[in-house]
């Protein structure tokens, strides 16, 4: 399941063409205008989702071209309100209910237009912030919640990661650039009660996302590296359907390259997928 602001194009991009002729697009639900398309308004869940899905070979392969997609939209691009959070748990329970495996969230909320429910550093203790409550809710439920850091680790005000990012299940993903290094962008722990994060990486500065058209550009921020990593994490999961979120999140983190000396600006580093296997 894919929670975004709106997939514009997402019906008419070539790169999805093998997704619609084989029925890989389970579905759409907009939690935003009930009953409304999920086509229109942004187009930040194409760029996500072809991270993910994206399948014509010789322009761009996504990580999990063979998945199958449920496009959710729970964020109101326009304005940034709290309601937001409760649609996001709406569509993680939906979610659930139609047998999703993995969320990617490339979503965080800490500030809002109206600053009385802005999060401060404290709320983001992993108990405290609706959203989060929700995802980790949905890990114990079986679903898999892959979300981005977020994009203000060069912000000297907030660096820290969003809700539900700092969730105690949630597999908050931060970006590194082509070479692996952290982008400065990519938000940095701890959580308000002092837990690392994010927990791995992800290129996230410079990477291949569905343009507006019938192509490819290249992008930067922690929205792209979540799904790149929710992608290959669902492969993962359906070579070992018999191990539980917290079994593949734990074995990734043992693969990754910093897992002896995990901090907050790198978390336990980038996984090295075959080495999973092994934990």
């Amino acid at each position: 399941a894919v929670l975004d602001g709106g997939f514009e194009y997402v019906d008419s991009h070539p790169l999805f063409d093998s997704l619609w002729a084989n029925n890989q697009i389970l579905g759409t639900k907009d939690f935003v205008h009930p009953g409304g398309s999920v086509f229109n308004e942004s187009g930040h869940g194409r760029m996500v989702l072809s991270c993910m899905g994206a399948n014509i070979e010789g322009l761009m392969i996504g990580t999990a071209p063979k998945a199958s997609y449920w496009l959710l939209r729970s964020e109101y691009v326009v304005t940034e309100n709290v309601l937001e959070e409760y649609n996001w748990v709406s569509a993680a329970e939906f979610a659930d209910s139609v047998g999703a495996d993995v969320i990617n969230s490339s979503l965080g909320y800490v500030d809002f237009d109206n600053s009385i429910w802005d999060h401060t550093h404290a709320d983001l203790d992993g108990n405290t912030a609706v959203v989060t409550i929700g995802a980790d809710i949905a890990v114990t439920k079986g679903i898999m919640v892959v979300n981005s850091a977020g994009n203000d680790g060069s912000s000297g005000w907030r660096p820290w990661v969003g809700a539900p990012a700092d969730g105690f299940n949630v597999f908050t993903i931060g970006a590194v650039t082509a070479n692996g290094n952290r982008a400065s962008f990519s938000s940095v722990g701890p959580t308000g009660d002092g837990r690392i994060k994010p927990i791995v990486m992800s290129q996230g500065e410079g990477s291949a996302i569905a343009n507006s058209s019938d192509g490819v550009t290249y992008g930067n921020g922690t929205s792209v590296s979540s799904p790149i990593r929710a992608g290959m994490t669902a492969c993962l999961m359906q070579a070992y359907p018999n191990k539980s979120p917290f079994e593949i999140m734990e074995s990734l983190k043992q693969s990754a390259d910093n897992s002896t000396d995990p901090n907050n600006d790198y978390g336990w580093g980038i996984p090295d997928f075959m080495a999973a296997k092994r934990f």
